[in-house]
């Protein structure tokens, strides 16, 4: 890894395996992959350096202004669902053999305030989810049309590329930054406990970072019982930004301010 990718890394416990990857998940396997492309590197607390995950002391005991924020995606699907146009690639979530497994989350693509393109079923254990055409299956974000797209959105999705791989492991849901460029990331799990303030991390290219904890969850399942009076709130949903980030530390204090952005909507059942 270091040789090929990553020349400053330190220690094997900086890297995570791809799920990807036939070795995954192997333990004791008649062979070991090396192939550094296989692995990404983890996001700890610390890397890469925010400024976007930190507060500052002002804002550590406000409650979140949802006023402004991340609609929910049933709120729209009537009026902003333009339709796709057909391309050459694959669509898993449409396929017969699919259609009889249970899905473990849906993916919705919006932009700004608008969801655009319908929402996309995962059924396997991972999705890319990307702009141009690659081989194999996933979401195609390039496929879906919306007029008068501005200026800003079209910069922003010239920067998704190879996007995110999107997979669920024993511990959770992971996201792989393919793209050669930063997202941004939240979910209840990521957030302090016990406080409505956002925490919004960045992850940089070729780093990986546990988007939704299983066991911290359950933990923090009251959460949802509680009345807030600032706005919705889903113990179930993470939220990706591509290239521009959001929360109390960016110009941009809502994410429904950021030109590119999926909303993950996870499934109860595990």
């Amino acid at each position: 890894g270091k040789l090929f990718r990553w020349p400053d890394l330190q220690h094997p416990a900086e890297l995570k395996p791809l799920c990807e990857c036939q070795s995954f998940g192997v333990a004791d396997g008649p062979t070991v992959c090396c192939n550094p492309y296989h692995f990404s590197r983890l996001c700890g607390p610390e890397s890469p350096p925010p400024p976007y995950s930190r507060l500052s002391p002002n804002d550590e005991q406000k409650p979140l202004d949802l006023s402004d924020s991340t609609l929910s995606y049933t709120e729209t699907e009537a009026t902003n669902s333009p339709n796709v146009t057909p391309g050459d690639f694959s669509d898993a979530s449409t396929s017969p053999d699919a259609v009889k497994r249970s899905h473990w989350c849906n993916v919705a693509y919006w932009e700004h305030r608008t969801r655009v393109g319908r929402l996309y079923t995962v059924y396997e254990q991972s999705v890319s989810i990307f702009y141009d055409l690659p081989q194999g299956n996933g979401f195609c974000l390039g496929q879906l049309n919306l007029d008068n797209r501005s200026e800003t959105v079209r910069r922003t999705r010239s920067k998704i590329g190879y996007g995110i791989l999107l997979s669920k492991e024993p511990d959770g849901v992971w996201a792989y930054n393919r793209s050669e460029h930063p997202i941004f990331v939240n979910s209840p799990t990521l957030d302090i406990p016990n406080c409505r303030t956002l925490i919004v991390r960045k992850v940089m290219p070729g780093y990986s970072i546990k988007v939704f904890d299983y066991e911290k969850s359950c933990l923090l399942q009251h959460t949802a019982e509680l009345d807030y009076t600032d706005g919705p709130y889903d113990p179930n949903s993470v939220r990706i930004s591509f290239a521009k980030g959001w929360g109390p530390c960016y110009s941009r204090q809502f994410i429904t301010s950021c030109p590119c952005w999926l909303e993950i909507l996870l499934s109860n059942n595990r």
